[in-house]
């Protein structure tokens, strides 16, 4: 079933007490563990999508999976070094209170903390 899960900045160098201005909100198709669902997802893709949240700046795109994994795609239509990869995707349970690392654009990969799910 998709389900609603809201990434913030886990605490780290730039963000000391982490921060809820920064992060993610994804809608991901999730077992009832908490694992990512590819079987859901390959039915159900449209309502694979996210907002990443910075400070001021938002933007869109579109969850999804490819050959080097979880992925969120700024431009759905490629994939290439744009997307942002989450660090071990197909391992990670979305559960209240756990980390999720992703590899960002810019090529540093950020720790985030899952703060709601719904």
């Amino acid at each position: 079933m998709m389900r609603t899960v809201r990434l913030e900045m886990a605490r780290c160098r730039e963000f000391p007490e982490g921060s809820s201005t920064h992060g993610y909100e994804l809608h991901l198709p999730l077992t009832p563990a908490g694992k990512l669902d590819r079987d859901f997802w390959l039915k159900h893709r449209q309502g694979g999508e996210f907002r990443r949240f910075w400070g001021e700046e938002e933007e869109r795109g579109q969850l999804r999976h490819g050959r080097k994994g979880w992925a969120l795609s700024f431009e759905p239509h490629r994939e290439d070094d744009r997307d942002e990869m989450i660090f071990k995707g197909d391992e990670h349970r979305f559960l209240v209170g756990e980390y999720v690392s992703i590899a960002e654009r810019d090529g540093v990969t950020r720790t985030f903390r899952i703060a709601a799910l719904t």
